[in-house]
């Protein structure tokens, strides 16, 4: 088992304060955005087996099959298939939307073969994976996931009486609903930039006028979000495009999947974040970032329904697991109670994170790391690991199906 030291990144979104109190520290008065564990080549983890710190990405490339198995290896590659973040949001994230496999491999042929530079602002496809993600709750947390049924949004968009918003929520009362939503976001995206501006502003001072009067009717925590959106966002044509999606306020211990295609944002508050090993994001808006409406509607799934809230279920191994239909990642959340131990299963590569509490991981060698909120281990495949201590532990890993 190996402790890892990971990076902090200050992202301009991120909350001053949420993982601070995690960790114990004292705030620095900076945005501190997402805590990477992994071998991200943006940012990867270090450990030290004895000769200083280096890079879990070095150590897996001088060894994959030895770190990561060989049937990891077989299916993914020579490389750590996942990302395990802590995520913690003080504004809204961009709007955005992710390709699947194999759009993000021909999206990233394309634009190496027409000499894009991988670090352009315009590039939209930097390497050629896909990116699913899930999002697990540590705190209250606010987010914005996939289409909300074009009937109910019609009803929300009415409801602020503006007339700006009328054509749209005409639109999706009269036409086929995937037919409306692809209509109505791609003319909120392409709108004249002043009028849209316009737009925002009557809409998010109606939303905060209908938040005042009725707090507890139909849309009202959805409407609050918008108006915290529009405050931060000010004018961005996202602030409308948001109004076409569900808003799902998770309790701790809830998650979201993300999948391809599916447009989000997450909006505020604490949570385990873990991902398919890509930087591959097109974004809709909320940010002065390029966005490349053409290729973004292409991605889109137009296709509204429920966000699909998770919650973990009991697994054979004494873990409740996050089920995802994902084959580079699984994740698992142990409740960890004095006195007793659980063996992990140790066939494939994994990360554990502690999130709440005092945990100790001992080895098969007579090695123990103990871990406290917001500290996590390395353990390489085939490695015996058991948890003992009082405490809530996730594990990151690859699913027990890889196939490709």
């Amino acid at each position: 088992m190996d402790r890892l030291q990971n990076t902090i990144r200050p992202y301009a979104w991120g909350s001053t304060t949420a993982l601070p109190e995690l960790l114990g520290t004292e705030p620095t008065g900076e945005p501190q955005a997402e805590l990477w564990m992994g071998a991200h080549p943006g940012a990867p983890s270090r450990l030290d087996r004895g000769e200083g710190p280096v890079s879990l990405a070095d150590v897996i490339d001088a060894d994959p099959a030895g770190e990561l198995g060989e049937p990891t290896v077989a299916a993914f590659g020579p490389r750590l298939p996942f990302l395990l973040k802590l995520l913690a949001a003080g504004s809204a994230l961009s709007l955005q939307v992710h390709p699947n496999l194999e759009q993000a491999a021909a999206g990233f042929a394309e634009e190496e073969a027409n000499g894009v530079p991988l670090d352009a602002p315009h590039r939209n496809y930097r390497d050629a994976n896909h990116k699913p993600e899930l999002i697990c709750a540590l705190t209250p947390f606010d987010g914005l996931c996939g289409f909300r049924p074009a009937a109910e949004t019609a009803e929300l968009l009415d409801a602020l009486g503006v007339d700006e918003l009328k054509p749209y929520a005409d639109l999706l009362r009269a036409r086929p609903e995937s037919d409306a939503l692809r209509e109505v976001f791609t003319a909120v995206l392409t709108a004249d930039p002043e009028a849209m501006a316009r737009t925002v502003e009557h809409a998010a001072a109606a939303a905060a006028r209908r938040v005042a009067e009725a707090p507890d009717a139909p849309f009202a925590d959805a409407y609050d979000a918008y108006v915290r959106i529009a405050r931060q966002y000010p004018g961005d044509p996202g602030v409308i495009a948001a109004m076409l999606l569900n808003h799902v306020r998770l309790a701790p211990g809830e998650a979201l999947f993300l999948g391809a295609g599916v447009p989000h944002a997450y909006l505020d508050g604490l949570g385990v974040e873990i991902m398919a090993n890509s930087d591959n994001v097109l974004r809709c808006g909320l940010t002065p970032k390029h966005v490349d409406v053409p290729e973004l509607l292409r991605i889109v799934r137009f296709e509204a329904g429920d966000p699909g809230v998770l919650r973990p279920e009991p697994d054979a191994d004494g873990a409740e697991r996050y089920a995802t239909p994902i084959d580079e990642f699984q994740l698992s959340r142990y409740l960890s109670a004095d006195g007793a131990r659980t063996g992990l299963p140790h066939d494939r590569p994994q990360i554990l994170l502690c999130v709440q509490g005092r945990v100790t991981l001992h080895g098969a060698d007579d090695s123990r790391l103990d871990l406290a909120p917001g500290e996590s281990a390395f353990a390489r495949a085939g490695e015996n690991v058991e948890l003992a201590g009082a405490g809530t532990l996730f594990r990151a890993t690859v699913a027990d199906r890889p196939a490709r």
